[in-house]
């Protein structure tokens, strides 16, 4: 088959050229269809966004599984979930072919190997309430194909993301994202419009997944994990915000929660102790709203 990622793209066969910043133009002009590709893919990522919410509020976890520039970008959204959403480390987990050290460097033929996505996903101990997102730029991926044979072979929800149309992930998964950015600037290329329409996908994903987990109010990110001073400062402010309090008093009654925000505000607009507003949070399955009766 004629992938895309791997054609030659006509409007970029110039490209070494151009002054530097008429190629940067060319450059622009080509990452500006990516976003209009996704947007056809909306209806399949909320299908996937459904699924990932029903397995996390079950009990599951989500695993993202590529390889190269793919497996970097889930590893990189996977991390980014506990400092955002306070999520636990567990909840979303990253695989890259080659392990850790693909993440800094190029592990030739790692991603040649379907039995090492199987033996990966064994290692985090996948189960059936899982749910594994496969990420290919190519849709052909070894290793991803890997990862959802296994995901199939013992019940576990699948996703797929690619680049390319009708592809071999696609096949294997039960929900497939498929988006066409046209072919990359420099041919084959995929960290470039591929990598941005996979990465536009990711952000979809794992925000709106715990948007319905109820790690957001409003578009507040009030479930922040306070690791360092920007984070607290950012914290303080939420809770200024949500209750009207000067930023002294903001402050202690964020140290009287313990730095998270949510408990915070329900103390305060419930007029009720740390174990008081923990209580009412987890009736409240974690949604603030719920927990201070704001419908």
């Amino acid at each position: 088959m004629n992938w895309t990622t791997e054609r030659a793209n006509a409007n970029t066969s110039d490209i070494d050229k151009l002054p530097v910043p008429e190629a940067l133009k060319l450059i622009n002009s080509e990452d500006a269809k990516v976003a209009e590709a996704v947007q056809a893919a909306l209806p399949d990522i909320a299908r996937a966004v459904e699924t990932i919410v029903a397995a996390l509020e079950a009990g599951g976890r989500l695993f993202y599984v590529g390889a190269g520039t793919s497996g970097r970008l889930g590893m990189l959204d996977a991390a980014e979930c506990l400092p955002t959403f306070s999520a636990p480390p567990e909840l979303v987990q990253g695989l890259i072919a080659g392990g850790a050290d693909a993440m800094l460097r190029s592990i030739e033929g790692a991603e040649d190997d379907p039995a090492a996505a199987a033996d990966d996903l064994r290692a985090r101990g996948i189960t059936s309430a899982d749910v594994v997102c496969g990420i290919a730029a190519s849709g052909r991926t070894p290793y991803v194909i890997g990862a959802l044979q296994f995901a199939r072979s013992i019940g576990a929800q699948s996703i797929a993301i690619a680049c390319n149309l009708e592809t071999p992930v696609a096949a294997l998964a039960d929900i497939a994202i498929s988006v066409d950015v046209g072919p990359e600037v420099i041919a084959g290329s995929t960290r470039l419009k591929a990598g941005t329409a996979q990465k536009m996908i990711l952000n979809m994903l794992s925000t709106a997944s715990m948007i319905g987990l109820g790690k957001v109010y409003g578009n507040l990110m009030v479930d922040v994990k306070v690791s360092n001073a920007k984070l607290l400062a950012r914290a303080i402010g939420l809770v200024m915000h949500l209750t009207e309090l000067d930023e002294a008093a903001a402050r202690r009654l964020l140290g009287s929660a313990r730095n998270e925000v949510k408990t915070a505000v329900v103390m305060q607009r419930r007029g009720v102790d740390y174990a008081e507003a923990r209580q009412l949070l987890q009736a409240a399955k974690g949604r603030l709203r719920g927990a201070i009766g704001d419908s």
